[in-house]
């Protein structure tokens, strides 16, 4: 007989038993041995009718074509930049995917990127040996000015941003703050001082607790205590902006 032994949204913890029976299927963050099904990692269980996996609660950024990410300047080139990308790997952007303004051959790249600034950029190449290539011409992609930068889990870039960019919308409505989330889970937010911090609290909240269900409405009730202003009821209906 087959049967369930954890439910949806639960912790689960490398080596637990999961299921047992041939009924279920094993997926990613699993295997099977024997009968069982068995967690493989430490991670939150995700059930789809007889299939069961887990979605990681750790590990690191791995670069990914198309993604859009938030990185600092490392180093200058001969011919461009280096950016952290908050991985194993850097990326190089290159003078001509930096900006469309013509840049000479020997010019001070500084003028435009210097060490330490922080910039959005999209990946365009990942080959095997993990040299990333990224490009900061396109919309929304800039050097960031002021604000503050901090790091979040990869995982759990998804759930901060919200069905259809919702949540980080409500965290944008309530503080009046820009946020910017970028796929390598580093995130900028700029604003007023006081409502920097409570958006940036808010994030870390969301982070801890994104395994609760009804999330959404809790941090609702958090934002409206800690700013003081009414939240209208949250639906699919922002874009991430």
């Amino acid at each position: 007989m087959s049967e369930l032994l954890v439910k949806s949204k639960e912790i689960a913890v490398p080596g637990e038993e999961l299921a047992i029976g041939m009924d279920f299927l094993p997926s990613y963050g699993t295997y099977r041995d024997g009968d069982k099904i068995i967690a493989n990692k430490l991670g939150l269980v995700h059930i789809e009718g007889k299939v069961v996996k887990l979605i990681s609660l750790s590990g690191r950024y791995v670069p990914k074509r198309g993604d859009t990410i938030i990185g600092d300047v490392t180093d200058l080139l001969m011919s461009g930049w280096r950016i952290e990308t908050n991985s194993a790997y850097s990326a190089v952007l290159g003078m001509k995917d930096a900006t469309s303004e013509y840049i000479a051959r020997g010019a001070d790249l500084s003028q435009y990127f210097a060490i330490g600034d922080w910039v959005v950029a999209k990946i365009t190449n990942v080959t095997s040996q993990k040299l990333i290539d990224i490009t900061m011409r396109g919309p929304g992609l800039r050097k960031l000015n002021g604000g503050r930068i901090i790091y979040i889990n990869t995982n759990k870039v998804p759930r901060i941003i919200g069905k259809a960019g919702s949540m980080v919308s409500m965290i944008k409505d309530a503080t009046g703050c820009k946020i910017i989330i970028g796929q390598n889970g580093v995130v900028w937010v700029q604003g007023e001082p006081e409502m920097e911090i409570h958006a940036v609290e808010t994030i870390k909240k969301i982070e801890r607790d994104s395994h609760v269900s009804g999330l959404t409405d809790k941090i609702k009730i958090y934002l409206e205590t800690i700013t003081g202003k009414k939240l209208e009821a949250q639906t699919q209906k922002y874009p991430q902006k």
